[in-house]
């Protein structure tokens, strides 16, 4: 019996050892989880961040851009919010973005964005496709400046939809109405009804915006087949303002299902790091408005200023019936002979207000409802 192992004390000390070493598992797999914490938070922090090439760098790459623009075949334009920016209209990841100051719990306020006018951008994208220099552009903006600027409504794909259209379903073809003002302010996410009426079936009228998580299905304005026709035929895209990270999901725009050689060549316009920086043949860092009047001066093309007289919106739009006239509270893009508002609630609107209905989507009500609360 002396002789026999203590088989209790091993299988105590078997036991402790296991232990330690679950301990030990434990607290590396913390150590090593926050590591990878620290350095996606590093990541973002720099995706984050807004770069600037300096005067010369700026000039150069412009100039490389303007030669792939007189070289291209089939160029397409993808835009987005930063290129809208400069008509006072917020974009979503910059530093004063959307959903920027939702994150960290700031009210997001504006003016009435019918109030905003076609940027230097989007005279510059007009003048090109009528120097027949761009074929086609896919734009995520609801902001309806494109059409605005005067670019021929089939060489437009505004995905999002435009805030300034509304249409009738129940009708075969889908009917669109246009409107002088915004038709968004009743709308929200799954929530589309613009309170007014199709005057040939009486059905309600819906706004054509695709919010985060929807899908659109409209075949105007979103226009899915001229961009994936346009994108097919592409050789070279020119990304302006967009973070491409909604962009990047749609596979069609990219052509990814070609050899990388056959694929088009990609330029990208942004003051902030792009999940497609890797691809790109260029990459410039620089405020769109500064780009575009770089690239024209190396074209040689004049940029013409926009002029509301001549807003395409003024004669596509469909004038509300005599019922519907109180159906909105948004100011009129153009005001009527004598320069007077006539929205009706145009006295009790004051100047930065903030802005109610969903053309910004679901983020944006969020942050308003937040607000709300924390006023009370």
């Amino acid at each position: 019996m002396e002789g026999e192992p203590d088989t209790g004390a091993s299988s105590r000390d078997e036991r402790k050892a296991k232990e330690k070493a679950e301990i030990l598992q434990r607290e590396t797999q913390r150590k090593n989880f926050k590591l990878v914490r620290e350095e996606r938070l590093e990541i973002c922090v720099v995706h984050c961040l807004q770069v600037f090439d300096d005067t010369e760098d700026l000039r150069c790459k412009v100039g490389q851009l303007a030669e792939a623009v007189r070289q291209a075949q089939h160029l397409v334009i993808y835009t987005g919010a930063g290129i809208s920016t400069a008509a006072s209209i917020p974009d979503y990841r910059g530093p004063n973005g959307v959903w920027t100051q939702l994150q960290k719990g700031r009210a997001v306020r504006s003016s009435d964005l019918s109030e905003a006018e076609p940027t230097l951008t989007h005279m510059c994208i007009r003048m090109l496709h009528e120097e027949n220099m761009v074929q086609h552009v896919v734009s995520q903006n609801c902001d309806g400046l494109h059409l605005r600027s005067g670019l021929p409504r089939h060489t437009l794909s505004e995905l999002h939809g435009n805030m300034f259209i509304e249409v009738c379903t129940s009708c075969s073809p889908v009917r669109e109405f246009v409107r002088l003002f915004d038709v968004t302010e009743r709308t929200a996410r799954h929530r589309h009804g613009t309170g007014r009426r199709c005057a040939h079936c009486g059905g309600e009228l819906r706004d054509t915006i695709v919010h985060f998580g929807e899908r659109g299905t409209l075949e105007q304005p979103l226009n899915w087949r001229g961009a994936s026709n346009a994108a097919e035929r592409a050789d070279v895209i020119l990304c302006l303002g967009s973070s491409l990270k909604v962009l990047k999901k749609y596979g069609c725009l990219w052509s990814m299902n070609r050899p990388a050689i056959r694929r088009p060549k990609l330029y990208i316009v942004n003051l902030q790091w792009t999940p497609k920086d890797d691809l790109a043949t260029l990459k410039i860092h620089g405020k769109c408005d500064d780009v575009m009047r770089l690239l024209m001066e190396e074209l040689n093309i004049q940029i013409p200023a926009y002029n509301q007289t001549e807003d395409p919106v003024l004669s596509l739009a469909t004038p509300l019936r005599p019922e519907e006239e109180d159906s909105y509270t948004r100011k009129l893009i153009a005001p009527p002979a004598g320069g007077e508002d006539c929205s009706p609630d145009s006295l009790g609107q004051g100047g930065g207000t903030a802005v109610q209905g969903g053309w910004f989507g679901r983020g944006y009500s969020k942050g308003r409802k937040r607000r709300r609360k924390v006023v009370v």
